[in-house]
């Protein structure tokens, strides 16, 4: 069901509120490069952050700006199964296509218990559930006999891998149903899981190079291995750049030097440390843009 480019979409703030009119316009331009869709409230857009009604108000907000041009995936996960659930099924009320739920985090919860989690997930959902495996965030990783035991679930149809273990991913793919979809959670192994039956990626980079990043997964689509190689790893170091301090701080610090976003982030996010390494991300992100990319 979803395959391709999704963006990790980031919030935007300006004066403690979210800045709608930058938002809208990021979203304007995600919409302009091809991208597949559009991931609020992920960890990206800083959802722990987020005031209940902020949450819904910007999920709805987006649902209603979108306008179907591509999908809306709506971040509701918790580690709080109760709070998961009604922040899906408002979600499905709002229209969106779909909801990425992420491990339960903090405390730690058995196979069984995160088994149980995603399933009265599903049963509250009207719409498909991307599965969020992410245990370096959460302090828990699903099992591959977890995850092959929720996709039996008709709502639950794919899965956004972050465990960075590549064997990992492909012994998963190995035993998945063929119509359960694997995205990449990680920029850096987007090719290496699309070489391994992988569908797209769920993509951080992709708020400041979406054309790029959809650019990539096509041409690898298309058989051109060479050519989505060589944009791959021309956008390496901003793979490895957008992550050297806690997701989203340098990516929000990279849009602010595009004048797209004021660079404010909620406590306890704090802005991109000054630095040889963040003025040479800026010196990349800037030189990478004045060549074309976007």
């Amino acid at each position: 069901m979803f395959q391709g480019v999704y963006t990790a979409i980031i919030t935007p703030f300006s004066q403690g509120k979210i800045d709608y009119d930058s938002y809208f316009h990021l979203l304007d331009l995600q919409i302009k490069a091809g991208v597949d869709g559009v991931v609020p409230c992920g960890t990206t857009g800083e959802s722990p952050t987020l005031a209940h009604e902020e949450h819904s108000e910007l999920i709805q907000k987006t649902v209603q700006h979108v306008n179907k041009r591509i999908k809306v995936i709506a971040g509701t996960g918790s580690n709080s199964t109760k709070e998961a659930m009604e922040l899906t099924e408002q979600a499905c009320k709002d229209g969106v296509d779909g909801v990425l739920s992420v491990n339960p985090y903090y405390n730690k919860p058995t196979q069984e218990g995160l088994t149980q989690h995603f399933l009265q997930i599903a049963d509250h959902s009207s719409v498909g559930v991307m599965l969020y495996n992410i245990p370096g965030r959460t302090g828990v990783m699903l099992s591959i006999e977890t995850i092959q035991k929720l996709a039996e679930h008709k709502n639950i149809v794919s899965i956004k891998e972050a465990t960075g273990d590549l064997g990992f991913m492909a012994r998963l793919k190995a035993i998945l149903p063929k119509d359960f979809t694997m995205l990449s959670g990680d920029d850096n192994l987007t090719l290496p899981l699309l070489a391994i039956g992988g569908v797209g990626v769920v993509s951080v980079v992709s708020n400041i190079f979406p054309a790029s990043l959809v650019k990539m997964v096509q041409l690898w689509n298309e058989g051109k291995i060479v050519e989505s190689r060589e944009l791959y790893y021309k956008l390496m170091p901003i793979f490895h750049s957008a992550f050297m301090e806690t997701n989203p701080i340098p990516v929000k610090a990279a849009l602010s030097w595009l004048g797209l976003c004021e660079n404010n982030l909620r406590l306890p996010m704090t802005q991109l440390s000054s630095g040889p390494a963040s003025e040479q991300f800026k010196k990349l992100v800037l030189k990478l843009r004045e060549e074309g990319l976007g």
